[in-house]
């Protein structure tokens, strides 16, 4: 960790931190305590008209035990951003520096600084607190709690397609707001922070910003939504087709790059954070930027084939290094588009991941796929290899309805209801099918985009689809198991409804495979 100076406008008083559990969050002019046991900050009140600290947030860095990014944004250049850091008993005593990244929006022109400050050699299985600030301005607060090391239960949730909230669309579009909203984008978020899990997987389409025509205002708003849960915990997110944006970035993710610090693949510049991986616990995770490899013409600008093929040979050998990693029981990949789907006359599964991702999935015996894509909630049977067809349909191999061994195949979950005003879940098949993107052609003035050519097939592989409820989640709970025998993995797939986050147990399975120290 890079150590800074503090401003002059701060004050280290002695006292044991005050930041302790999420309920002292944004909005603290000034924080002090009671017993002086430690070092804390005393903030003096804003009076240099600096921005304040926006859409505060963090993530894990490769290794969720030890790295910790927090980052938030500025409209303007600030001085000295960094984060104080430290434990709720010593207090924020320590100041990281931020990095700063700006990009240009190329539909508004604006500028925009992300601050990220890289929390490194932190303990294992820890909480700490910490305060975001820049010169001028009041200090956001925060905690966040590291992974365990090594295997110890852990609990993650995941879900795609939020968009940020919104009453009525019109009054919206009034405001400037024109993207696919709706109030459970911010139902939602409420309802992932009752379950309090260590980290939250977000399996693209964030916000939809390539669709408003105010792009910065709308990623604004998706942060200031989800400050509230992720300054505590780290939200990770995988690209999708709308975070690519005319203009921005040289194959348009520049917003998104910018606005999340995540873990280093290895990759070019210009594809910096649009794949890469990270352990919590015995869980390996896996991100993919599945635009890459899809048929399906769905962002501002057609990008597959952008990476030649440095996101497929880099997923090889992740795989490979993670599957020989002892440590390690749990792979689980985390993308946007989906293999699987029995949505009718919504976007489908495309043939460019069942050619590209799953034959890796079954060589290195992928446990999870979480997806987003279609905004409904639907869950396999455990796959592995194809049916002898054009499409290249997954073959279910484990059809039991409860337990489900994940040594055998790999289960694919969409999970596409995050909020978006757009659900799903009434278009399905009556009976499983499946329309599978085979290829694209020509543009359609109409729409501006490639032409999708579909073929229908059966889907056998389904085993449970959610009619009912347009907003929901997954819970995932790791139970490590005991040495030689096997580890497990509950899944609750929670409806939210109404404005407190209120939950309701729609689908239930547990994930079960032998240790790998067996």
């Amino acid at each position: 960790m890079a150590v800074v100076d503090v401003s002059r406008r701060t004050l280290i008083v002695g006292g044991t931190s005050a930041l302790v559990g999420a309920g002292l969050g944004a909005g603290a002019t000034a924080y002090v305590t009671t017993q002086r046991t430690g070092p804390t900050l005393w903030q003096h009140a804003d009076r240099s008209g600096a921005p304040p600290v926006t859409g505060l947030h963090t993530q894990f860095g490769s290794d969720a035990a030890t790295e910790v990014v927090v980052s938030w944004h500025t409209a303007v250049a600030v001085e000295n951003p960094h984060v104080l850091v430290g434990t709720p008993d010593d207090g924020v005593g320590n100041a990281v520096a931020a990095e700063t990244v700006t990009y240009r929006d190329a539909l508004s022109r604006s500028e925009i600084r992300v601050h990220h400050a890289r929390l490194t050699g932190l303990a294992p299985d820890t909480d700490y607190v910490y305060a975001a600030v820049h010169d001028g301005a009041d200090p956001e607060l925060g905690s966040v709690r590291t992974a365990p090391r090594g295997r110890a239960p852990i609990r993650f949730t995941s879900f795609g397609d939020q968009s940020t909230p919104m009453l009525d669309a019109k009054v919206a579009a009034s405001f400037g707001s024109d993207h696919v909203g709706s109030p459970a984008a911010g139902d939602i978020t409420t309802a992932v922070e009752r379950l309090a899990p260590l980290f939250h997987l977000v399996n693209g389409d964030l916000c939809y910003a390539n669709l408003a025509h105010d792009r910065v205002r709308t990623w604004s708003d998706w942060f200031e939504n989800n400050t509230r849960s992720a300054r505590h915990r780290p939200w990770m997110p995988a690209p999708g087709n709308h975070e690519n944006e005319r203009g921005n970035g040289p194959i348009g993710y520049g917003a998104y790059q910018a606005y999340f610090g995540l873990p280093d693949s290895g990759s070019d510049p210009e594809l910096r954070g649009l794949w890469y991986a990270f352990t919590a616990g015995s869980v390996r995770v896996i991100i993919l930027a599945n635009d890459d490899i899809c048929y399906q013409d769905g962002g501002n600008s057609y990008v597959r084939g952008y990476s030649g093929a440095a996101q497929k040979r880099w997923l090889e050998k992740e795989l490979e290094r993670t599957r020989s990693n002892k440590d390690i029981d749990w792979v689980v990949v985390c993308m946007h588009q989906t293999a699987v789907s029995t949505g009718n006359k919504t976007n489908g599964a495309d043939l460019g991941i069942r050619e590209n991702w799953l034959p890796l999935f079954d060589r290195f015996n992928v446990d999870l796929v979480v997806c987003g894509h279609e905004h409904h909630y639907e869950r396999s049977h455990a796959l592995r290899g194809t049916l002898p067809t054009d499409t290249l349909t997954p073959n279910p191999v484990d059809a039991q309805p409860g337990s489900i061994d994940t040594s055998k195949g790999t289960v694919h979950l969409v999970i596409g209801g995050g909020g978006t005003s757009i659900p799903s879940n009434t278009m399905l098949f009556p009976e499983p099918r499946c329309r599978v993107l085979m290829s694209v052609g020509a543009v359609d003035p109409s729409t501006g985009r490639k032409t999708p050519n579909y073929i229908e097939e059966a889907a056998p592989w389904s085993v449970f689809r959610d009619r009912d409820n347009p907003c929901g989640f997954v819970a995932f709970d790791v139970d490590p198991g005991h040495p030689g025998g096997n580890t497990s993995m509950d899944a609750t797939y929670y409806a939210v409804s109404g404005p407190f986050g209120e939950v309701r147990a729609v689908d239930k399975f547990t994930l079960t495979r032998p240790r790998t120290d067996r």
